[in-house]
């Protein structure tokens, strides 16, 4: 894990002090609301519907258990006593008072980090693998890129000012676990046939109003190129992006208008203005490098007989372990997901004393790594299969212990209109809805990998575009209706969704998606998940049961 240096530190504490000042000009009523808007959310303060709401940047989702612990303090002691982890892999604070605000970046400085950059027409929380370090899978550790991409990113004179918010994921995975193909960019690590590393460059995905899957621009990239490349491409965007339109300034709105042909050749034509200057040198990636040098495991039997021996004797852990844990590159250790989706609870939601005990397990049972991941759950990367027995037990007894990574009721959703401005519809009852209505979790396990998931506007928080079932909320005179895509991804297949048909009210939602699972069951071929089989039949069985259902 990157540690901040002295240089990191005072940064800070400079900006910490900076945003003090404002907040008190702002309460002696020196700056008005719109002068003070500015200056808040560069420092991720928004003003929501009830309250102020805190965006904490957690960069490619990776935090300590020291860090963890100060999110719980600041949640008992200015919150509500719970923290809501978003698709960015970022926490949000939802009832934070203005004068508080500067106490509490005081308290995120002190344990290195920080709401820079979590709002604003800037580069954003770059994003990573969760299972990064973790998994026999990747080809490089993907973190040392987001972190070289936070430190180039951060402040950047150039990019400060874009016409619009930016997002990048990196993943050196064949699964990418990151929607790489729905990021303005999306980095995918690559070997080259003579072995050196790099990365293919996917620009212009996005959701929201106008969603698109992004298209490669460059096959490959060597990776010691990565930043004069990233400037090109940034340059480009900053030339020719609409700042005339909001719902028209995103970078995928260039590349469509362009064509991903022209706007390649662009970058590819600004990419050679610049040069290697523009690129970080390689003793400044070694430095980074390090600071994420393998862990030290030790020399483990491949298989535990303790782990093997409770999954033998309890059927609930049996569950877990078949569901939200993972492989490891070393023999011995597991990747543990936790879920954050137990029925009737907030998608995405921790209270204080679940943070302080995920703290806890990272320190004793967990090389004291905790990483967030883009679906709203947290992984413990490092534990020993011999320690996933009482990783469990501790998890379960604190409403932890879900057993439903990617299966139905693991379903993504944003705050929506019970919390945001921007929201038509809530999206917190529908996802409760769903999963009461899915919670036999044999039933659950027989349905197999179906992501869901749900936002309450079109600006697309919570992914429903990519979701194998995606439910958009939709406001029709003043009611809240629900609009259901079938077909999407956000993996290495990635796809957009098809909508099935009119909008459907709140209570009729859970409803039919049940349908839709019926329909799903009875389709489906052997080995086929949801999305395999919607893919193969396509909309019309799917849309004939649901509306049926309906009269």
């Amino acid at each position: 894990m990157y540690l901040y240096d002295s240089l990191d530190k005072q940064f800070l504490a400079d900006r910490s002090a900076e945003f003090r000042e404002q907040v008190q000009r702002r309460l002696a009523g020196e700056l008005s609301e719109d002068q003070f808007k500015t200056l808040r959310l560069m420092n991720g303060l928004y003003l929501q519907l009830h309250a102020y709401m805190l965006r904490v940047a957690i960069p490619y989702g990776s935090m300590n258990a020291r860090q963890l612990r100060k999110l719980a303090w600041i949640a008992r002691t200015y919150d509500k006593g719970y923290g809501h982890f978003t698709t960015r892999t970022n926490l949000q604070f939802h009832w934070i008072k203005l004068k508080d605000a500067p106490d509490i970046l005081d308290a995120l400085a002190s344990v290195d980090m920080h709401a820079i950059q979590t709002s604003g027409n800037c580069i954003r929380n770059t994003t990573a693998d969760p299972y990064a370090g973790a998994t026999a899978e990747e080809l490089d550790d993907p973190r040392v890129w987001a972190e070289a991409i936070r430190q180039w990113s951060s402040l950047h004179p150039e990019f400060t000012f874009l016409p619009r918010k930016f997002k990048i994921a990196v993943t050196a995975s064949a699964k990418d676990r990151t929607a790489a193909k729905v990021h303005d960019i999306g980095l995918m690590v690559r070997r080259g046939r003579d072995g050196q590393l790099g990365f293919e460059v996917i620009v212009g995905g996005g959701m929201g109003r106008t969603p698109y899957v992004g298209p490669t621009i460059r096959e490959f990239l060597p990776a010691n190129r990565l930043f004069s490349y990233l400037e090109a491409v940034l340059r480009v965007y900053n030339r020719h992006g609409r700042r005339d339109n909001i719902y028209k300034a995103r970078i995928k709105i260039l590349v469509a208008a362009l064509g991903a042909e022209e706007f390649a050749r662009q970058v590819e034509a600004e990419w050679e203005k610049i040069g290697p200057a523009g690129d970080v040198p390689d003793l400044e990636l070694a430095r980074i490098r390090a600071a994420f040098a393998p862990k030290t495991f030790e020399t483990l039997p491949p298989v535990s007989a303790a782990f093997e021996a409770a999954k033998a004797s309890d059927p609930a852990f049996a569950r877990f372990a078949r569901n939200n844990v993972k492989a490891h590159k070393k023999p011995g250790y597991a990747i543990v997901e936790v879920s954050l989706k137990a029925v009737g609870q907030t998608p995405g939601d921790a209270s204080a004393d679940q943070m302080d005990l995920l703290a806890d397990i990272a320190e004793r049972y967990g090389q004291d790594d905790i990483r967030v991941t883009h679906e709203q759950n947290l992984v413990l990367p490092h534990v020993k299969q011999d320690d996933v027995p009482t990783v469990y037990a501790l998890l379960a007894q604190a409403g932890l212990g879900s057993p439903n990574i990617n299966l139905i009721s693991d379903i993504i959703a944003c705050p929506g209109l019970d919390y945001c401005a921007l929201a038509n519809a809530r999206a917190i009852p529908i996802a409760q809805d769903i999963a009461e209505k899915f919670a036999d979790q044999d039933r659950a396990e027989a349905i197999g990998e179906l992501k869901i998931k749900i936002s309450g506007c079109i600006n697309a928080c919570g992914h429903h575009h990519v979701g194998h079932i995606g439910i958009l909320g939709v406001d029709k005179k003043g009611e809240e209706f629900y609009q259901l895509t079938l077909g999407g991804s956000g993996a290495e297949d990635a796809s957009l969704g098809q909508i099935l048909g009119p909008a459907l009210p709140a209570d009729k939602v859970a409803e039919a998606v049940d349908t839709l699972v019926e329909v799903y069951m009875r389709e489906r071929a052997d080995g086929e998940r949801f999305l395999d089989t919607f893919r193969r039949t396509g909309v019309a069985p799917f849309k004939e049961a649901v509306y049926a259902a309906a009269h």
